[in-house]
């Protein structure tokens, strides 16, 4: 081997370094990129749930008003049927906000990085494969694990 030989398999070698760290660094990137909306889907899951405790809470607070006006009623006053209208209205808005909350944690659990991690199985599958993949198959087999 000459020295021109070894300079060449040098760079080379520097060269599939450089992009072997490339490549990690975009996995990386693409991974947290996952995290970050599914973690924001579940935090606006997260507060529209406090949201529907608060309307239940609140529920709770008219509903309490309304056992005490009924009772009052039965001695011949009516002002409970605005209570108990109040509370029919704050019970829908927790089931319609609770439903809501329910959807999006379902639709962001579990919080893991599923492109990142399909990524990485496809560049694994690509390295020990005996033969390098052309751009077609990996599309392919890509297309396939979906």
């Amino acid at each position: 081997m000459t020295d021109q030989d070894t300079s060449e398999l040098g760079q080379a070698i520097q060269e599939v370094s450089e992009k072997a760290s490339l490549l990690v660094r975009e996995e990386i990137a693409l991974a947290k990129a996952e995290l970050t909306q599914k973690l924001s889907g579940l935090a606006r899951g997260a507060a529209i749930g406090a949201a529907a405790g608060v309307f239940a809470v609140f529920a709770l607070i008219y509903f309490f008003h309304f056992v005490a006006l009924a009772l009052d009623a039965l001695f011949g006053v009516d002002p409970w049927v605005g209570y108990l209208i109040v509370f029919g209205v704050l019970i829908l808005l927790a089931v319609v906000a609770g439903f809501i909350a329910a959807r999006l944690f379902r639709k962001g659990t579990p919080p893991t990085p599923q492109m990142a991690i399909e990524e990485a199985q496809l560049i694994k599958a690509t390295l020990t494969a005996p033969h390098p993949a052309t751009p077609t198959t990996a599309t392919e087999r890509a297309e396939a694990n979906r």
